[in-house]
């Protein structure tokens, strides 16, 4: 597994996936990555190809040829599992660009346009649903954000904290604000169908949310 991918999916579990997801440690043999991972992209596919309804954890168990039982002992709730699925998806769909990939206003630009790409296709679809999920199960939509997005937000708000210390990003709001200014709309925009998503509109958000210099 890649090192982001092992890293985004390692963040994920130690909010409450992994072995110590009931705050004590469990005894017992570690986790197969191998497992992990069929466990995962089978939650995807099956998201994806017939619908969070239809995702239960019988039929992710036979899908990965997985016992419930780890299933149980790995994940607390169905949800958690359904997010970190989303998760590991993204992190190969989607992967944060490295600080070696040119500036911060070039990578923010990358990265949502590839974003808006994405929301096109299945990705945004099961994103929805996910979300959709943990709200309707626990009546906000807090643990998507604290198994999910709290990662990616923390890191791409980090890159344009950079772009303004070193001044490729001229924009004086805080970074925060500005993470949310260009994927709140984007995801505002394919929420409520508003408008046409485009990578080359998530371009020129980007441009106009933080004047990249130059």
């Amino acid at each position: 597994m890649p090192g982001l991918l092992r890293k985004e999916t390692g963040v994920a579990m130690a909010k409450g996936g992994g072995d110590e997801a009931d705050g004590a440690p469990r005894r017992g043999r570690p986790r197969s990555i191998e497992t992990t991972n069929a466990i995962l992209e089978s939650a995807y596919a099956l998201m994806a190809a017939t619908g969070l309804a239809a995702t239960t954890i019988d039929a992710i168990a036979r899908h990965s040829s997985v016992s419930k039982m780890t299933i149980y002992k790995w994940w607390p709730s169905r949800e958690a599992l359904l997010i970190d699925a989303f998760l590991h998806h993204a992190a190969q769909m989607l992967p944060l660009p490295p600080a070696s990939s040119g500036t911060a206003a070039a990578r923010a630009r990358r990265h949502a346009a590839a974003y808006a790409e994405a929301l096109q296709g299945e990705f945004g679809k099961v994103q929805l649903a996910v979300i959709s999920e943990c709200i309707s199960k626990t009546g906000s939509a807090e643990l998507f954000y604290a198994r999910y997005l709290q990662f990616r937000r923390d890191a791409l708000v980090d890159m344009i904290t950079a772009g303004q210390k070193d001044g490729s990003i001229l924009a004086e709001g805080l970074p925060e604000d500005l993470y949310d200014a260009i994927y709140g709309s984007l995801f505002y925009r394919y929420v409520f169908g508003i408008a046409p998503i485009t990578p080359a509109y998530a371009r020129s958000l980007v441009d106009l949310v933080l004047r990249p210099k130059g």
